[in-house]
């Protein structure tokens, strides 16, 4: 797998860093290289909820150089069950900087840019564009589909994951590679599938951190260019009996974002 930052800008990591992040780094697999790469990486977090808040905090903690996050939303009492980067003490601030606190805490050494309003157009497109991995964590098909679209645009690898009642879902989409499907090729927006907020159907407050913290493993991997990712492989988990299940999909070369008509146009 290809790694996501360029190891021509890599940093050079000090003493502290090395004592750190030493359990990374004592990985064959990430080394002082693969730790220097999460150091440079510029990761693109859309929601600061249930599976945004978990994804962030083990981003930080492993140090990923910038974390940009982006919620319109305020902190709620009823988000404190599962949204585990907010604290009593937050409610009515915004997520973003609520978060953003947390992790300045968790680690100092990181930057956290915080985006306290609802992107779209060539806004998103502009975050999209610079960032290395982008990790969607929203509640919402308008906004996963809007987010998919730009991320295709900008040929960034996606992170998707969705959590409801006791039920979720984790797939990466390496838009990187025009081969690769993308979120329309999976769930088209004149499909059957529905979605609703957690206020509608209610979910298990667990579920949120698994799936949000896979979201931020299959992140590191990107940006490591380690393992395999999970393209082409949708993860479903029943929370209630813990059992994985996976559906294995493949690009629609008809597909009106992805497609090959699409990308000769």
């Amino acid at each position: 797998m290809t790694a996501c930052t360029n190891p021509h800008a890599l940093p050079d990591l000090d003493d502290n860093q090395l004592l750190r992040y030493s359990r990374h780094i004592l990985l064959d697999e990430i080394g002082v290289e693969g730790q220097a790469r999460i150091a440079a990486a510029r990761v693109l977090v859309i929601g600061a909820g249930g599976l945004g808040c978990p994804a962030a905090l083990y981003l930080a903690a492993a140090g990923v150089g910038t974390l940009t996050l982006v919620d319109d939303d305020r902190v709620d009492l009823t988000n404190l069950q599962r949204q585990i980067a907010h604290a009593t003490a937050a409610v009515g601030d915004y997520k973003v900087a609520s978060a953003a606190r947390t992790l300045a805490t968790l680690n100092p050494e990181i930057e956290v840019v915080q985006i306290a309003e609802r992107i779209a157009g060539e806004r998103l497109q502009a975050l999209v564009a610079a960032a290395d991995v982008v990790l969607d964590c929203s509640d919402n098909f308008a906004t996963r589909h809007a987010i998919n679209r730009a991320c295709v645009a900008a040929a960034r690898p996606l992170v998707s994951g969705a959590a409801v009642r006791f039920d979720g879902q984790l797939t990466t989409f390496d838009l990187r590679d025009p081969a690769q499907p993308c979120y329309h090729c999976l769930f088209g927006e004149d499909g059957d599938a529905t979605d609703g907020p957690c206020a509608t159907f209610g979910v298990f407050a667990p579920l949120t951190g698994l799936i949000g913290t896979a979201q931020a493993a299959e992140a590191l991997k990107l940006i490591v260019g380690l393992g395999e990712p999970l393209t082409g492989r949708l993860q479903l988990l029943d929370a209630r009996s813990m059992q994985w299940r996976e559906m294995r999909y493949r690009k629609d070369p008809s597909c009106p974002v992805c497609g090959t008509a699409h990308r000769a146009d």
